[in-house]
């Protein structure tokens, strides 16, 4: 795959499947060692993010919000491809991605994913959204950081869509503070369609204060999952200041039965 068409790819990759169906019910089971990050994401980290900051100048704000030790989810609008690589070359600490295990294959697109922090999954609904949702979660009882859209995939038109509680899930069920990260011009760096980045554009970081959500109840209750993301996406429209749209962003069906099921009501999580 060429290296334009795969750095396209990317966000596809952390965001539209990942997530598990609202029947399913996450088993947290044993935990194992979290993945370190090992010399190819330091080494990719300390020219990557010079390098970005120098082409980009990116305004960064709240950079002090960032706990500095123990678990952090960034819970992040999302405009564009390059946010992907806004959020870690801004974040003060290590960030990992998910990214379908496919994009690891080829050796320069692995040591670029690598680099960035991504953590390679199997892409897909049910079992595949869940042991990704699972990975996570192992990542931030080792201490991690991990980036994640509430959205669900990228908005199109530039408006702030409803937040899927996967986020919260997540949050509840680790005691992890959530950081909403306010990403503004990253759709103009690299509008939709375009095959190549705007050089002349700048974008502003934002990092707000850490999250503590656990008063509105435990991971398991639909409740306080659903109340829990309306105040993550509160926080993540102060800092953003994008129109509401009031209504999910939803990934095209592609079977009828995928239609059915978007138009029923459910928990998008």
């Amino acid at each position: 795959m060429p290296v334009v068409e795969w750095i396209r790819e990317y966000p596809r990759s952390v965001t539209s499947d990942l997530v598990p169906d609202a029947d399913d019910t996450p088993d947290p089971g044993p935990s194992e060692p979290a993945k370190r990050m090992g010399a190819t994401y330091w080494f990719g980290r300390s020219i990557i993010t010079p390098l970005a900051r120098v082409v980009y100048r990116p305004h960064i704000e709240g950079r002090s919000n960032v706990p500095k030790t123990g678990p952090v989810i960034f819970a992040s609008n999302h405009l564009s491809f390059i946010d992907s690589i806004a959020i870690p070359v801004a974040s003060p600490r290590p960030v990992h991605f998910l990214a379908k295990s496919s994009y690891f294959e080829k050796t320069f697109s692995r040591w670029f994913f690598t680099a960035i922090g991504a953590v390679p999954v199997q892409r897909g609904a049910g079992q595949a959204a869940l042991d990704a949702l699972d990975q996570q979660r192992v990542l931030l009882e080792g201490g991690s950081t991990v980036a994640l859209y509430p959205e669900g995939t990228r908005s199109l038109d530039g408006r702030l869509y409803k937040g899927r509680t996967g986020v919260a899930f997540l949050a509840l069920q680790t005691g992890a503070p959530v950081v909403p990260v306010g990403l503004i011009g990253t759709d103009d760096v690299m509008p939709v369609g375009a095959k190549l980045p705007s050089l002349t554009r700048r974008i502003t970081v934002r990092f707000g204060e850490p999250l503590e959500l656990s008063h509105h109840g435990p991971a398991d209750s639909g409740r306080a999952r659903r109340l829990a993301t309306d105040d993550i996406m509160a926080a993540i429209h102060a800092l953003s200041g994008q129109e509401l749209a009031n209504a999910y962003n939803e990934v095209p069906a592609h079977n009828p039965i995928e239609r059915i099921k978007q138009v029923l009501p459910h928990e998008r999580r």
